[in-house]
């Protein structure tokens, strides 16, 4: 790999963040303003995704239960991707495109959030959970990238939309985003003396 290709690269991650913090400041305000009233109300954080994007829940979930910038009180955040006998069940009995909604229906009550992450916007386990998640009055959030506008969008109370369709860059800009996020979370939920 030649110098260039490193600044390159680096040039457009940071081109794509930049916009990201532009067009989605006030979403992104709003996310986190939703998830302080959803903890503090003594609810909780649903979260799933496939691939990348189930990582990126278990990490965001990891931040939450445990901590993020120093420590505090657990806050109830679940990754929806990480009970492999769950899954497979569901997705062996059932269809892989319910692994999530099904843990919705179990899980979920109103005043819970969902978050969907999916950088296409049209994964069908994701968009079902939202729809069930809906139904049962969950407040729902979504990331994706600019593919999953439409698609995620008209499924979602608030969605973060990444200007791009690249999916390395829209993963990066999400961890971001999730990275302000979990801050601004920390520091309303437990501010420092």
């Amino acid at each position: 790999m030649s110098p260039s290709t490193l600044i390159t690269e680096l040039k457009t991650h940071q081109a794509v963040v930049e916009q990201t913090v532009e067009q989605t400041a006030e979403v992104i305000k709003q996310i986190a303003n939703a998830i302080i009233r959803c903890f503090r109300q003594g609810n909780k954080l649903l979260i799933c995704g496939n691939g990348g994007s189930a990582a990126d829940a278990q990490h965001v979930a990891g931040e939450f239960v445990n901590r993020f910038r120093y420590d505090h009180a657990a806050l109830p955040a679940i990754a929806l991707t990480t009970d492999t006998s769950i899954l497979t069940c569901i997705g062996n009995d059932s269809a892989f495109e319910n692994i999530f909604s099904r843990q919705v229906e179990a899980l979920a009550k109103q005043g819970d959030i969902l978050v969907g992450i999916s950088t296409s916007g049209g994964s069908p386990n994701i968009l079902k959970a939202l729809d069930t998640a809906r139904a049962l009055g969950v407040t729902t959030i979504t990331f994706t990238g600019e593919n999953g506008r439409e698609k995620m969008g008209i499924k979602s109370d608030l969605s973060l939309v990444v200007p791009s369709t690249d999916t390395p860059r829209i993963q990066e800009s999400h961890i971001f985003v999730w990275h302000v996020i979990c801050g601004a979370v920390e520091r309303a939920l437990f501010p420092q003396s």
